[in-house]
């Protein structure tokens, strides 16, 4: 199947469907839809889904270009790529920053642009921050199949924060660990360049494959 066909399969966003479902929400809360002040938020509502949902259907692997560098035997870290996503459960946005470091295999890296691609792909639809950190770790190690790989996620949720004023500033980290990264000294090594002391303000998770 070639890239173009590939395009027009994407599921295409339906933005009359959107607009007339905002408009029934409005009238079910009591609002009244034809107000001055939210006649537009249907239309403003569907724009602002097809973009925030745009990574549905998509393939982050085909943006992720892969470089070749010789006598790679170090530690690749990228930190603080900034994303945001939507919850799943309430629709509601988290946000946050990843930090991303692996051991290149084969002298196989790939670039700053790349990671931050396949960062936003994997966000731009309904997700759940664990899910979105495995769903990285995965496609990073089939792409480059490092000899470790760990991916940090740090995020706080709005429908937590909107739920319980006490958790308004709560951060909550997962962590997805790969191959060598699952031993305790390479992750500790990678948490301490990443300038990661702790956990404990957060969930931390490692998670094996």
């Amino acid at each position: 199947m070639t890239e173009a066909r590939k395009r027009r399969t994407r599921p295409a966003v339906q933005l009359a469907k959107i607009e007339k479902a905002v408009r029934s929400v409005l009238e079910a809360i009591g609002e009244d839809p034809g107000r001055e002040g939210i006649r537009e938020t249907p239309r403003r509502v569907a724009r602002l889904y097809q973009r925030i949902f745009s990574g549905i259907g998509q393939d982050p692997a085909k943006d992720l270009k892969l470089l070749s560098v010789k006598n790679h035997n170090g530690m690749v870290l990228v930190k603080d790529i900034s994303f945001h996503s939507m919850c799943e459960h309430h629709l509601l946005p988290f946000f946050g920053k990843i930090h991303i470091a692996y051991s290149p295999a084969g002298n196989r890296v790939t670039g700053l642009g790349s990671l931050a691609r396949a960062v936003e792909i994997l966000s731009q639809r309904p997700q759940l921050q664990e899910r979105l950190g495995n769903n990285i770790a995965d496609t990073l190690e089939k792409a480059l199949r490092p000899r470790g790989l760990l991916v940090i996620v740090e995020a706080q949720h709005l429908c937590m924060a909107m739920n319980d004023a006490g958790r308004s500033s709560a951060r909550t980290i997962y962590v997805a660990a790969r191959g060598t990264m699952l031993r305790a000294p390479e992750k500790a090594a990678a948490f301490s360049l990443l300038g990661i002391r702790s956990t404990r303000r957060g969930r931390a998770c490692a998670n094996p494959k």
